[in-house]
């Protein structure tokens, strides 16, 4: 299976609506959005196209497909007006692999609380890396909408075992191929 992963897309309409367009162009399965969908935060910039009703709207036909982890900025308004539910953390054997999903506010980065070989995906920085620790993989796809240290609006796809970090204008920033 094939799986978009972003975060932090902080109700930016153009930016949800490239990933979305990305995700039905490129035959996603799953669309995994490691939270703060709709609220911008108190220290971040208002996004140039912050529309987040009309966020709602461009996500509600894929309610079905979406995969969604609880942010800082996702308010209890924001859990209620969206089309999916969303967990604290989750874990899933996507391919294979076994994944870990938190939004990343609270993450402990110590390696020795996950298995080996793990993968697991955080955004709340809004900057992308893959960084391996002691065999296992901390995945951040930086931020859609509001990318930080002049980085480029960012997401994963994850195909099979080889997940890419992608710019939203299409360019691999970084990748790992035949993850095990």
């Amino acid at each position: 299976m094939k799986f978009l992963i972003c975060s932090d897309t902080h109700g930016d309409f153009n930016s949800v609506d490239r990933l979305l367009n990305i995700f039905v162009e490129q035959h996603y399965d799953y669309l995994i959005h490691l939270g703060d969908v709709l609220y911008h935060g108190p220290r971040n910039d208002l996004p140039s196209s912050y529309n987040p009703k009309r966020v709602i709207e461009r996500l509600k036909p894929f309610a079905n497909k979406i995969i969604a982890i609880r942010g800082n900025c996702d308010a209890e308004v924001d859990l209620m007006v969206l089309p999916f539910k969303f967990k604290t953390k989750r874990h899933l054997t996507l391919n294979g692999l076994n994944c870990y999903f938190v939004h990343g506010h609270h993450l402990d980065m110590n390696a020795h609380l996950f298995p080996p070989h793990s993968l697991v995906f955080y955004g709340h920085t809004h900057i992308h890396k893959i960084e391996v620790v002691d065999d296992v993989y901390f995945i951040n796809p930086g931020s859609a909408a509001i990318p930080k240290q002049n980085q480029k609006p960012t997401y994963i796809s994850l195909d099979h075992n080889c997940l890419s970090i992608i710019s939203l204008d299409g360019e691999v920033i970084d990748s790992i191929k035949n993850i095990k």
